[in-house]
């Protein structure tokens, strides 16, 4: 089992930034590939960035990018996302997932449902 909880969302003006952290625990953290997902209330959660075991590989959704950074810390367990030039749009609860991965150490994955592991859930409010 692997737990993961985010924290560091809230209410924050157009063009401003947020950094949102998700700590995991259970398992050795740099076994697990690390995605950022987004959902609208009644909608989809949608894909944001992710990032490979070592953290040297990392993709984003066309919405984020220039704008995201995603980043891990494998000796602090933890899996970050900078969110900078915020719009209202970016409106969203972010979780966090992991995926356990055996793959080559590049690897890293968009799909919500190779994700074996969830957080509960961040609000993010970008207001105009």
């Amino acid at each position: 089992q692997v737990q993961l909880v985010e924290s560091g969302g809230g209410l924050v003006q157009a063009g401003g930034s947020l950094r949102l952290s998700c700590a995991a625990s259970g398992r050795t953290f740099d076994q697990f590939v690390m995605g950022w997902f987004r959902q609208d209330p009644e909608k989809e959660r949608y894909f944001v960035a992710t990032i490979s075991r070592s953290g040297g590989n990392t993709e984003y959704a066309d919405s984020v990018k220039g704008r995201f950074t995603i980043s891990r810390d494998n000796a602090k367990n933890t899996v970050y996302l900078q969110m900078n030039s915020l719009k209202p749009e970016d409106t969203a609860v972010y979780y966090c997932a992991s995926m356990l991965s055996t793959f080559r150490e590049t690897y890293y994955e968009t799909s919500r449902r190779n994700y074996d592991y969830w957080g509960q859930g961040t609000q993010v409010t970008v207001s105009s």
